[in-house]
């Protein structure tokens, strides 16, 4: 959403574009038109761009970091509140992977290979066989091999270990690849 960040060799965090939202990560509402630092920090690793003006990121210690639009609890933070900085979600050390889901939903691996998701699920997109939105990280299934997940557009994507393709959520153009114009 005309906002976007990428990380230094040397672990550097950096953001640019609109800002409306926070999603920049600098304490502000001021767009930037060119890539500016996010804080001091230097053990940025995975980004994640999720779209619906919001961001995330998971340092090298494990923790995931995420700032911007929450408005349906996307940032995982348990509210619905809106941050112009990073905030860590939970406590936990053990992300591996992270997805936004454009649509205001997020979704992250755990070392363990579990797989959460969290924010809004108005067509299934959240994976918990349901249309309710949660606003804090809620475990997809019981699974422990899940490899990569990809959010979009009302759609999620993961594969499993064992080379499996996954599809749900918002399937009215059948982008699940399930031969049926129904949500899963």
């Amino acid at each position: 959403n005309y906002s976007t960040a990428g990380i230094k060799a040397d672990g550097t965090l950096w953001t640019w574009g609109t800002n409306g939202q926070g999603q920049l990560g600098h304490n502000s509402k001021t767009k930037r038109s060119s890539p500016t630092q996010v804080g001091t920090d230097t053990d940025w690793l995975k980004l994640q761009h999720s779209g619906s003006y919001s961001m995330g990121c998971i340092k090298t210690d494990g923790t995931l970091w995420v700032w911007g639009n929450n408005q349906l609890g996307q940032l995982g933070q348990d509210n619905s509140n809106r941050y112009s900085s990073p905030v860590q979600v939970g406590t936990d050390t053990t992300w591996s992977q992270t997805s936004g889901g454009c649509h205001q939903s997020n979704f992250g691996i755990k070392t363990d290979g579990t797989l959460w998701s969290w924010g809004a699920s108005g067509n299934g997109q959240g994976g918990q066989n349901t249309t309710a939105s949660y606003s804090s990280p809620k475990q997809v299934g019981s699974g422990t091999d899940w490899s990569t997940v990809v959010g979009c557009d009302e759609v999620c994507f993961a594969t499993k270990t064992d080379g499996t393709a996954w599809a749900w959520g918002y399937n009215d153009k059948m982008a699940l690849g399930h031969n049926q114009p129904v949500n899963t």
